[in-house]
């Protein structure tokens, strides 16, 4: 697996926790070089160190997804210290669950900036380089909830059905360019997400079900690596996936 994978200069949002940080050190261990980018300056400082002593190459840049200077600066960043960007793992995301009637409308908000506008931001930031260099990935993380509704998910599966819809548009449109898309849609994984949701009925529901089918965040970084692994004239367009348990 790591033979199309090895020395790749792969940008990772949302590594500084979860699927994004398992993401990073799996792929580090395969012998990419990954570029950590996240608000949370310290966390990802502290995880670039954690793949360095271990042998791997990473860097860590703080961004904000919902910044489009910030993450500009990150594919810039990247470009100046190691000469291009091979992948995008667009991972950043929040999932603040609450039914429509409940009128979190500022939940809404911040869903609609990380999950959606902050895809966008990502895949900007990194599309002039890579259509320059005539090659390169952009992996979007979606969810199952980007293909299935369940209870408090209305605007949250809104999010994800969108990250779906622009990555398909986005295949289409990078064809000349030699550019491989992904959507990685994860079921039940066991993150930080569920500490977002501020409905303390929806939580515990949540956390209840996660906590009895839900399997840990090496999950995702197995598939990425799948992903990327395969021969440059392989694009696998979207994988679903799930805990042998969850039935949703």
């Amino acid at each position: 697996m790591e033979e199309n994978i090895k020395n790749k200069v792969i940008i990772i949002t949302g590594a500084s926790s979860g699927m994004g940080e398992a993401a990073a050190k799996h792929l580090a261990k395969l012998g990419a070089i990954v570029v950590l980018g996240a608000r949370r300056k310290d966390r990802i400082e502290k995880l670039a160190k954690q793949i360095t002593d271990d042998g791997g190459k990473a860097l860590g840049i703080a961004a904000d997804v919902t910044n489009r200077e910030q993450m500009k600066n990150l594919a810039a960043e990247t470009v100046k210290q190691l000469g291009r960007i091979d992948v995008i793992l667009n991972n950043a995301g929040v999932m603040p669950l609450s039914p429509i009637d409940r009128l979190n409308m500022e939940e809404w908000d911040t869903m609609i900036d990380v999950n959606i506008k902050g895809v966008l931001n990502g895949i900007a930031a990194v599309l002039p380089y890579m259509k320059e260099q005539k090659f390169g990935q952009i992996i979007n993380t979606a969810s199952v909830a980007g293909h299935k509704i369940f209870g408090g998910s209305a605007v949250y599966s809104a999010t994800k059905f969108a990250v779906r819809a622009l990555s398909e548009g986005l295949r289409m449109e990078v064809k000349p360019y030699n550019i491989r898309t992904t959507i990685v849609c994860p079921g039940a994984v066991k993150t930080e997400l569920l500490e977002q949701i501020s409905e303390a009925d929806i939580q515990k529901a949540n956390q209840d079900y996660v906590g009895e089918v839900g399997i840990s965040p090496d999950s995702f970084a197995r598939v990425v690596a799948f992903a990327i692994s395969q021969p440059e004239d392989v694009d696998i367009n979207e994988v679903i996936f799930r805990p042998t348990a969850q039935e949703l």
